[in-house]
């Protein structure tokens, strides 16, 4: 159901969140729909039903704005895209449905506990990557047969994560990619291509089973898209040589935090 809520002060200021989140997701290679849902329900006080379908339709102008952004940059790999994507939109219909059985309480809890695992597997994969990078060890680059494995799994998982908590899947999708070991700036890219494609099929679906509240959609998107437009400039300036590791593990530090925040609040 699509529907306009009533003006409330406090969404002015949304547009300032949308450019916050839209300008780090289009550098981090998220559509921004991971940190949506938590502002919406938890300094908003919007329903998590209806925050998870309002965030996906404000995330769209991220994905579609930073996916454009990199593919000019050249940072970009298609193929991979693709298979994550088409896992992805199994994963976002069977997540839609998934929604509508659950209460907000557990759709809350149970978003904070995937969080949390999601960001222990990222760490413990980043920890181990720079190990053997002080070590001089090679590590190798994925198998075509690991990539199809990996990106139709990590996919998978990312679209049942899209359409059931709005996020995007920016998470298991960053994971996934990380763990095929593309250079940074290229998942950064890869990642909103496959974002995009989740949170298509997710709000399609969600327009038959969930509540878009196009008021909120409006004052994020506002923002967002702004956000959006200007991250991919700023990363093209960025040389980011050894600091891939921190930023791996700052991103899984988050994700664990708000994951937490999810639990308890």
């Amino acid at each position: 159901m699509i529907f306009h809520s009533s003006f409330e002060y406090s969404y002015l200021c949304l547009p300032l969140v949308g450019f916050i989140i839209g300008l780090l997701a289009s550098m981090i290679g998220g559509g921004g729909g991971f940190f949506f849902p938590p502002i919406l329900i938890l300094l908003f006080g919007i329903d998590a039903q209806v925050a998870v379908a309002t965030s996906l339709a404000a995330t769209l102008p991220i994905c579609l704005v930073g996916s454009v952004g990199h593919y000019r940059k050249g940072n970009m790999d298609i193929r991979t895209g693709i298979i994550f994507g088409v896992a992805g939109i199994v994963g976002a219909l069977t997540g839609a449905g998934i929604t509508g059985l659950l209460t907000p309480g557990q759709l809350k809890v149970t978003f904070g506990a995937y969080s949390i695992l999601l960001a222990l597997h990222m760490f413990i994969n980043n920890v181990r990557d720079q190990r053997k990078i002080k070590r001089d060890e090679v590590i190798p680059e994925s198998s075509s047969a690991k990539k199809n494995l990996l990106g139709s799994v990590y996919g998978f998982l990312a679209g049942i994560v899209t359409g059931t908590f709005g996020t995007s899947g920016t998470a298991p999708v960053l994971a996934g990619l990380f763990a095929l070991r593309l250079p940074i700036k290229m998942v950064v890219g890869t990642s909103l291509l496959v974002i995009f494609v989740n949170t298509v099929s997710a709000l399609g679906a969600h327009f038959l089973v969930g509540q878009i509240d196009l008021t909120l959609v409006y004052f994020l998107s506002f923002g967002a898209a702004i956000g959006a437009f200007s991250g991919p400039r700023l990363l093209a300036g960025i040389s980011l040589g050894t600091a891939e590791g921190r930023i791996k593990s700052w991103y899984a530090l988050a994700m664990a935090f708000i994951g937490i925040v999810m639990i308890v609040g």
